[in-house]
């Protein structure tokens, strides 16, 4: 999508989800930062913010995070997330979005090499 990330995703060992959930957006706020000027490098002004706390800012301060308790849930979130670049007009199918593992539920295709399958029940 173009300004946000729908995520599923399984916290392991001991790492809590609020853990996991401010590395992720640490570590991609700061790839954002390097990255952007080297694309146009008017881009990281777009981002920028006067906080006492930093400079820029990439990601909402209140991201929605929802626990998938139920199979059901997850198959309802999971149909979200894939049909939602095909709503947005980004793409005819779920499958031919580039960033989105729907290619991997329908042909089995892992372009990011970290996938796994979620069996249910």
């Amino acid at each position: 999508m173009s300004n946000h990330i729908h995520l599923i995703w399984q916290s392991a060992f001991t790492f809590t989800p609020s853990d996991i959930q401010a590395s992720l957006i640490t570590h991609t706020a700061k790839q954002l930062k390097r990255s952007l000027p080297n694309k146009d490098a008017t881009a990281l002004e777009t981002y920028k913010v006067n906080k006492y706390d930093r400079t820029y800012q990439f990601w909402k301060r209140k991201s929605l995070s929802i626990e998938l308790r139920t199979h059901a849930v997850y198959m309802q979130k999971q149909e979200y997330i894939r049909h939602n670049p095909v709503k947005a007009g980004l793409c005819i199918n779920p499958e031919d979005y580039n960033y989105s593992s729907a290619k991997f539920y329908f042909n089995g295709v892992d372009d990011f090499g970290m996938l796994m399958h979620y069996s249910g029940g």
